[in-house]
This record gives C-alpha cells, sequence and structure tokens, in this order.
C-alpha cells in the first residue's frame, strides 16, 4: 500500500470508467434486443475494456496511494457499509461471470451464452451502481 492520498482527480476518473462501463453495458443490452449484433458485440467488448481497465486503475491506484476512509458517523455509515460490502462481494463475482459470458459469446455458444447473461447483466449493473453509490458517499457527502 501506498504513502499519501490520490490525486484528487483520480478517484473520479476511476469511478468514471466503470460508469462508462454501465453505459456500454446498457447500450448493448438495447442493440441486442433490437438485433443489432455487431454494434451489440462492440458495446459489450467496449464494456468489458472499460471494466478491466477500471480494475487496473483501482489495483495500481491502491498501491501507490493510501486509501481514502469513510469518516460518516450514524445511519449513513450503516447505509455506506452495506452498499461497500455487497458492492465488494458481487464485484468480486461479476469478473468470472463476464469472463464466462464474453468467451461464451466468441465461442458462438450463444444459447448457454443468454443462459449467463441473464445473470450477468444484472450483477453487474449492480457493481455499477453501488461503485457510484460508495463513491458519492466516500468524496461528495458534505
Amino acid at each position: 500500500m501506498g504513502t499519501g492520498p490520490a490525486p484528487a482527480w483520480l478517484p473520479p476518473v476511476n469511478t468514471a470508467l466503470i460508469g462508462v462501463s454501465g453505459v456500454c453495458l446498457l447500450l448493448g443490452l438495447y442493440f441486442i434486443r433490437r438485433k443489432a449484433i455487431a454494434y451489440h458485440r462492440a458495446s459489450m467488448l467496449t464494456a468489458a475494456a472499460f471494466a478491466a481497465l477500471f480494475l487496473l486503475v483501482y489495483g495500481v491506484r491502491y498501491l501507490l496511494y493510501e486509501p481514502k476512509h469513510f469518516t460518516g458517523e450514524g445511519p449513513v455509515r450503516t447505509v455506506y457499509y452495506v452498499v461497500l460490502v455487497s458492492h465488494m462481494v458481487l464485484a468480486g463475482i461479476q469478473v468470472p461471470l463476464v469472463l464466462g459470458t464474453l468467451t461464451l459469446a466468441l465461442r458462438g455458444q450463444f444459447a448457454r451464452h443468454r443462459r449467463l447473461a441473464r445473470l450477468t447483466v444484472p450483477v453487474w449493473l449492480y457493481v455499477v451502481v453501488t461503485g457510484w453509490v460508495v463513491y458519492g458517499l466516500l468524496y461528495l457527502r458534505g
């Protein structure tokens, strides 16, 4: 673990990466429902690339800088930790889900891909949204 706080611009940029991933994920859903397969594929690969970039930047940030600790008290503290723990657990589950879903699609195993995607997509969206909630509570809370 590093020393000193991260530059002020780094946490919002890192959080924006997962936000872009979520937007691309939603675009991918939009395109597949309209049977625009090429656009769906491009959107989903872009979503996965931004999620991977988020993980890379987050990991480097963790190694180079001290983590920011939550300072809130009372009910907001409970909310923060419930959201954070659920986010972390599902983020850990999300990685193999995304890799499995993408692998099935790239191998042309579309029936299995669809079945797994029905689990992967809500988990991925939950991780994106709760990532933003954690960021907001940690950095934007007044």
